[in-house]
């Protein structure tokens, strides 16, 4: 029976729960998640977040902006509304969120619509990738034609992974690094974007955690409905695919291969 984990299943299997596991278990292992927006870790991802802090995980946010211009709709029609507060108020958010979550998160404030990443968010990312050493990865999908900060973040997230590995970045630098896999979460139109939901995780003991966080995010209110429909889709998708009871989901799309010693 595989592990309900990120860090330990081949493309196209299906995670199954099992029982509540010791905290401790998995104590020293990390997970990092690169997201463009404040939002995004929170639909896509924050089930798995939850339940890898749950198994002991410890799990980073690389939040490489605040959404204040294009995702944050509700926010900009409040009277008064100003940059500064529309990207105070997503600050604050995504910080309870991640608290919700039970994961730190790290904000880049790179822009939103477009996201600029410079040479020194760069190299932040990649003292990041060598500080934490994860056992996964989770960003956005390779492809969207409509939001390009999020295939932009995943081609960040992955040059820094690889760029992490380069003895000759910042020669001398003492870390314990070793290239994770990449797991890509569902975007918001996956048919447009060739996602393939070669993963699906079962969120079930966690999803009442992700669905508390939604209320936290009120400058996208008009999301939470949307992404409860989508984690019940795959949850039935998820439950097909095993045999086995499965409420609500997350769908991942694996970027590398899994080197498996048998297919059992």
């Amino acid at each position: 029976m595989p592990n309900n984990s990120l860090a330990a299943g081949a493309a196209g299997d299906v995670y199954k729960s099992k029982e509540e596991i010791p905290i401790m278990s998995n104590a020293g292992k990390t997970g990092l998640v690169v997201t463009a927006h404040p939002g995004d870790f929170v639909w896509r991802a924050g089930g798995a977040i939850a339940l890898h802090v749950k198994k002991g995980y410890r799990v980073k946010i690389a939040c490489l902006s605040f959404g204040e211009r294009g995702e944050s709709q509700f926010a900009w029609k409040e009277a008064g509304a100003t940059m500064e507060k529309v990207k105070a108020g997503r600050r604050d958010e995504a910080q309870r969120a991640a608290e919700m979550l039970g994961a730190e998160i790290e904000f880049f404030d790179a822009g939103d619509y477009p996201l600029r990443l410079t040479d020194k968010h760069f190299d932040r990312m990649v003292d990041i990738y060598r500080e934490l050493n994860p056992s996964f990865v989770l960003t956005h999908a390779l492809e969207d034609p409509y939001n390009f900060d999020h295939p932009n973040a995943a081609h960040f997230a992955q040059e820094t992974r690889v760029v992490a590995q380069a003895m000759g970045h910042k020669p001398g630098a003492k870390y314990t690094y070793s290239a994770p896999p990449v797991f890509l979460f569902e975007p918001h139109q996956p048919e447009m974007c060739n996602f393939k939901p070669q993963v699906i995780l079962n969120i079930d003991e966690v999803w009442e955690i992700k669905r508390k966080t939604f209320e936290i995010l009120a400058a996208q209110k008009h999301l939470w409905a949307y992404y409860e429909r989508v984690a019940l889709q795959r949850g039935v998708q998820g439950g097909r695919n095993t045999g086995k009871p499965m409420t609500y989901g997350e769908a991942y799309q694996r970027l590398f291969p899994m080197a498996m010693e048998e297919l059992a």
